[in-house]
C-alpha cells in the first residue's frame, strides 16, 4: 500500500517553513518527505510553466501522485509523516485536493505579520538575483506579473490575505486538526513551538532537536560570491560533485550568512499603506484564530 503523508505544513511563504522542516525531519520519530517542497497538492497534474527568472518551481515540483508517493517509500515505523509545502496556504486549490487525498490530515501552518511577509519574500528574491525592482515598484508591478503567470513568491502584497487563506481549511478539517503558529513565537522560542507539535503530532515531546538553523534574508555584501551561492551556475554544480552534501550545504550557509547585509527597514509609507490593506483581513483572522495579532497593525 502507497504510503501518503498524515501531516503537512502547509505555509505560510518565508514564514519559517524552511527551518521547522529541518527541527522536525532531526525527531527520530517523524519522517519528512525527501523533498522539502514538493506542492503536489496544490499542483497535480498541471504543466508547469511559470514564467518568472527561478524556475525552480517548473523544474522541482511534484505534479504526479505515484511520484508523490514515492517521497514516502522509505517510512518504517515513523509516526508522524509529513511535507512542507507552503504554497498550500496560498493555493486556491490546494484544501480540496488534500481534502481528497487525505482528509483526517493534520495541518500546520507559520503566520508571519503580513507586510514583512511581503518584504522578506521581495528580499530573498533580491538576495537570490531574481528580483531587480525596488519594492515599491515590485508592488505596482505585482497585477501584472500575477496575470503573466509569475509564481506566487512574486505576489508580495497578495500572498499576505491569511484569513481569505485559511478559512476554507477551517470550513473542509476539522478544528482540532488544525494548529497556527506566529512566526515571531518561532523565532523566539522555537522550543516551545516545537514542542507543542511533538504533542499535536503525538511522538515523544522529550527529544531536543539542534535549533540553530534559521534561513537568513539581506542583501549581499559581494554580489558575485551570492550568484556563486545561488541556483543555476556551472561552478556551484562542479562544487557539488566534489564535496560531500553536508559539508557543501555547511560552507554554503556560513559563507551566505557572512555575505548578507541586514536587509534594512522596510520603508514606512510602504508598511502603512500595506497595513491599510491588509486590516481587515487580519481582523477577520484574529477571530478565526483566536489570538492578538494586533502588532502587526501598528
Amino acid at each position: 500500500m502507497s504510503t501518503m503523508p498524515n501531516f503537512l505544513i502547509i505555509g505560510a511563504a518565508k514564514g519559517g517553513t524552511t527551518s521547522l522542516y529541518h527541527y522536525l525531519s532531526q525527531h527520530p520519530q517523524i519522517y519528512m518527505s525527501t523533498v522539502k517542497e514538493p506542492r503536489f497538492f496544490a499542483l497535480e497534474g498541471e504543466e508547469l510553466n511559470f514564467n518568472n527568472p527561478d524556475q525552480g518551481i517548473n523544474r522541482d515540483s511534484i505534479t504526479q501522485l505515484r511520484e508523490y508517493q514515492d517521497l514516502f517509500k522509505d517510512v518504517k515505523d515513523e509516526i508522524a509523516i509529513g511535507e512542507a509545502s507552503p504554497l498550500y496556504l496560498y493555493s486556491a486549490k490546494a484544501a480540496d485536493r488534500i481534502r481528497h487525498y487525505i482528509p483526517d490530515v493534520k495541518l500546520i501552518a507559520i503566520l508571519r505579520d503580513p507586510s514583512e511577509r511581503a518584504y522578506s519574500c521581495y528580499t530573498h528574491l533580491v538576495r537570490e538575483n531574481y528580483e531587480s525592482l525596488s519594492f515599491e515598484e515590485g508592488l505596482c508591478e505585482e497585477f501584472k506579473r500575477i496575470q503573466d503567470n509569475w509564481a506566487h513568491l512574486w505576489h508580495y502584497r497578495q500572498g499576505g490575505y491569511y484569513y481569505s487563506q485559511l478559512k476554507p481549511y477551517f470550513e473542509k478539517f476539522s478544528r482540532d486538526n488544525i494548529r497556527i503558529y506566529r512566526f515571531e513565537d518561532l523565532n523566539n522560542d522555537s522550543m516551545s513551538v516545537v514542542w507543542d507539535i511533538y504533542q499535536f503530532l503525538g511522538v515523544d515531546d522529550a527529544f531536543i532537536p539542534d535549533l540553530t538553523r534559521m534561513n537568513v534574508s539581506g542583501k549581499p555584501k559581494i554580489k558575485a560570491l551570492q550568484t556563486l551561492l545561488g541556483t543555476g551556475n556551472t561552478t556551484r554544480s562542479l562544487i557539488k560533485r566534489i564535496l560531500p552534501t553536508e559539508f557543501r550545504k555547511d560552507i554554503a550557509r556560513r559563507l551566505r550568512s557572512w555575505n548578507l547585509k541586514q536587509k534594512g527597514e522596510m520603508p514606512a509609507d510602504i508598511r502603512e499603506k500595506l497595513i491599510h490593506d491588509y486590516r481587515e483581513d487580519i481582523l477577520q483572522l484574529q477571530e478565526l484564530i483566536n489570538t492578538d495579532l494586533s502588532a502587526w497593525l501598528e
